[in-house]
């Protein structure tokens, strides 16, 4: 193969001239000019770092041909005719384009990289007009040959394929409710692309697009939990060199209002006591792990009867970020609890009919079926707003606690001791939860108005 390049220069020249007369059933696939890893139709809008890079990796010209042996397509060494000692793009691409041209036009004649390693057997195929030859990056070229190692670089994905690559990543890092609502996300911007173009298609300008539609559409709290999984998804790409750079951390976060469930009045929360007592004994149980474990509904949904150790009073749940960490019982909660030692370890503690017993349904069924059964027999009855849920109790127990608290304790001591009890990593983030929730609030000062 030591002569193909020879051939190529001199017959760029008349690719464009010759009528090609193709065979039925190709036995090779159409060179192709690899370019460093990025999409060259998008050249202008990379950025002058991405440009260096690509232009730091070997270009080259690459195919198959059939090998008789296994009757498969092979892949054959590449050509790369010295193209890498040029400087820029456009130099590199005009040249790999001619090479490419001529390969083309030798191989639809007939061209055999296995046996045709002879220029003057290739001459007998091809009519060559005395014309100059293409300038080369300099006179001594060296060309690869079938006995070096051939470098396989897979073509530029396309948008499908490095999606559906960055999602089976994310699975095995990401709990089954967190990887649903992500896969939704990326799904649908996937679907508002051509998905069949090359991942090096998607810009920072698209994605900006995107996440318009989806502010105008809904809110801006929506638009930036969109901005944050289609970071994570890029990142996941970007680490695994199928894109150079993760473009999107570079688009603004907007500032959005806060949605957040009102704390249940005292006399609200007894009246919604008393009337599950009556008419949902299972859900007045799931609502008292909320308000008196602190835990959010979806954990909740993740108890497992095993999970209760009665004896020790310590409850082991599934955080949404940890695998498991361990909060204590209050005596509160054990004299509401059902007697546990007959039901099956493995069962949901919470199921629709009964305390401890096998569900068949994913996590979000779980909880969409505790949340539709809180609406119809708590907020339906009680006429109650958008702002109220079942994690309003968290922040009406929290804020009940702190308050005991603050009566024999400095704001510093109340918020230690809290802090151990509510699970926040910092100090910082219990007091933005505090305040969030307006569980500090000042004593009268009438007196100071007079």
């Amino acid at each position: 193969m030591s002569n193909i390049l020879l051939l190529l220069q001199t017959v760029h020249q008349n690719v464009h001239q010759t009528v090609h007369i193709l065979p039925i059933k190709k036995n090779f696939t159409l060179p192709k000019i690899y370019t460093g890893g990025v999409d060259i139709t998008l050249w202008n809008q990379l950025s002058k770092t991405e440009q260096n890079k690509a232009l730091s990796k070997d270009w080259y010209i690459y195919y198959k041909f059939l090998d008789k042996n296994t009757n498969k397509l092979k892949r054959m060494p590449n050509i790369k005719g010295g193209v890498n000692r040029l400087k820029t793009k456009k130099e590199r691409l005009q040249y790999l384009i001619s090479l490419r041209d001529a390969l083309e036009f030798l191989l639809e004649k007939g061209f055999n990289p296995y046996t045709d390693n002879d220029l003057s057997l290739l001459e007998n195929k091809v009519v060559i007009e005395e014309k100059k030859p293409i300038a080369i990056p300099s006179e001594k070229i060296i060309i690869q040959t079938q006995n070096e190692t051939v470098i396989d670089e897979e073509p530029i994905m396309t948008i499908k394929e490095a999606f559906n690559f960055a999602l089976k990543i994310k699975k095995g890092s990401l709990n089954e409710t967190s990887y649903s609502n992500f896969e939704g996300r990326i799904n649908r911007f996937k679907n508002w692309l051509d998905e069949n173009k090359p991942i090096t298609s998607v810009t920072r300008k698209i994605a900006n697009e995107y996440l318009n539609e989806i502010l105008e559409k809904s809110s801006a709290r929506n638009r930036n939990n969109s901005r944050i999984d289609l970071s994570s998804l890029f990142e996941v790409l970007s680490n695994n060199e199928i894109i150079t750079e993760n473009f999107i951390k570079k688009i603004n976060i907007l500032k959005s209002k806060p949605e957040r469930n009102k704390t249940y009045t005292p006399e609200m929360q007894l009246d919604i006591y008393s009337h599950l007592a009556k008419n949902d004994p299972i859900l007045l149980l799931f609502v008292q792990f909320v308000s008196y474990n602190f835990l959010r509904p979806v954990e909740v949904c993740r108890l497992k009867v095993g999970d209760i150790d009665i004896k020790d009073k310590k409850l082991y749940v599934r955080a949404k970020n940890k695998a498991v960490k361990i909060k204590i019982i209050p005596e509160i909660l054990i004299k509401e609890l059902p007697n546990l030692d007959e039901l099956n370890k493995s069962n949901f503690l919470f199921t629709p009919n009964k305390i401890g017993d096998e569900w068949i349904a994913t996590e979000n069924n779980r909880r969409d079926h505790f949340s539709k059964r809180f609406k119809a027999v708590v907020k339906d009855h009680f006429e109650l707003g958008i702002d109220y849920g079942m994690y309003s109790f968290r922040h009406t127990f929290i804020t009940k606690l702190y308050r005991e608290l603050r009566k024999v304790s400095s704001p510093f001591e109340a918020k230690s001791k809290l802090m151990l009890i509510t699970g926040h990593s910092t100090m910082t983030a219990l007091e933005q939860y505090l305040r969030d929730i307006d569980a500090e609030l000042p004593e009268d000062y009438s007196h100071l108005l007079k």
